[in-house]
């Protein structure tokens, strides 16, 4: 008999908010897919677990984006966000499909409502992963490697969960690619029924007040422009660089603690997660705490006038020299580029 009998495929936990779907969800199936590959003698799928009220019509949505399966739980009780209905109802979810892998967006919400089901089920789960892959050297099993921060940033940690459950983890938005929804995928749409004991509410929502968000979004931004300690003195030309190219300013957390810019526009683990296809550090040193929350940006330029800077490690090209010197130097470059 096998070790976790029952326990199969991976699945999703798809974010939602007045039906609009969370694109972190998106990006975990898309990602999960690349797990499933990697393991084709399990057979696994991925099946998206997606909570609310009359979202029913968006489970195609999740499918065409990579789920083979969708789980539906619709019900009045779902329609705002309730940690004690969420968490009664993916709870129930779990122990009926018995999913051998649970992923889940490291959004506020995600972090809410993963650990309460972990301690429900008594699973493990790792919070806040920058990496997942299935450990090749189990043949029998689907061992997820879980790897992320620790220490403050400083070190990085991968961890099992090989004795329950299923294997839950939670995921920054923007660490992984989300691939394109391909609007010819078929797949099994399936309605579950939840059962709540007390339909009471324990904490009641008087008012939503939405918060007002000014300024630009730095993880929906194709261009980032990226000010760090070295850059302080010359932020009003980091900015006029990143309006020219089309894209935003942001900076690393020694900006922020300085008092130069605001904690909105900070890369890094302790920041935002940003995946934009060109990626400019102006000063930065190349610490590991701001380069988990660019890394994965497609095309990286590092300007630091020590050559032994980290962010030269994982820049795609870099110059050495001050940031004011060489940065009018090479938007005048992009520009003509681009022109071209």
């Amino acid at each position: 008999m096998a070790k976790f009998e029952g326990y199969k495929d991976i699945y999703v936990f798809v974010e939602q908010k007045n039906g609009e779907i969370a694109n972190v969800g998106y990006e975990l199936i898309s990602e999960a897919r690349k797990l499933v590959a990697s393991i084709p003698h399990m057979n696994y799928s991925v099946v998206g677990i997606l909570l609310g009220h009359q979202i029913k019509d968006k489970a195609q949505d999740v499918i065409a984006h990579g789920a083979d399966r969708v789980v539906v739980v619709d019900h009045e009780l779902l329609k705002d966000y309730s940690t004690q209905f969420y968490a009664d109802a993916l709870t129930q979810v779990i122990q009926e499909f018995k999913p051998d892998s649970l992923l889940t967006g490291a959004t506020v919400l995600g972090r809410d409502l993963a650990p309460r089901v972990a301690a429900r089920i008594n699973a493990g789960l790792t919070a806040d992963a920058t990496k997942i892959e299935m450990d090749p050297e189990k043949k029998d099993e689907a061992l997820l490697l879980v790897t992320r921060p620790t220490f403050g940033g400083n070190l990085f940690g991968t961890i099992i969960c090989p004795d329950t459950r299923p294997q839950m983890a939670t995921i920054r938005p923007n660490v992984f690619a989300m691939d394109a929804a391909d609007p010819s995928r078929s797949g099994e749409v399936i309605e579950f029924e939840p059962t709540f004991a007390d339909t009471d509410a324990k904490v009641v929502v008087k008012e939503v007040i939405a918060k007002v968000v000014e300024g630009i979004d730095i993880t929906k931004c194709d261009i980032l422009v990226g000010a760090g300690r070295g850059a302080e003195h010359c932020l009003d030309l980091v900015q006029a660089v990143a309006d020219e190219l089309g894209g935003a300013m942001c900076c690393s957390r020694a900006v922020v603690d300085d008092g130069f810019a605001d904690k909105a526009i900070q890369v890094g683990q302790t920041g935002k997660t940003v995946r934009p296809s060109l990626y400019i550090a102006c000063g930065i040193s190349g610490a590991c705490q701001h380069v988990a929350g660019m890394d994965k940006s497609d095309m990286i330029i590092a300007i630091n006038r020590d050559p032994q800077a980290e962010i030269f490690s994982v820049s795609n090209m870099g110059f050495v020299g001050n940031v004011e010197e060489v940065l009018p130097l090479l938007k005048e470059e992009i520009i003509a580029a681009k022109k071209a």
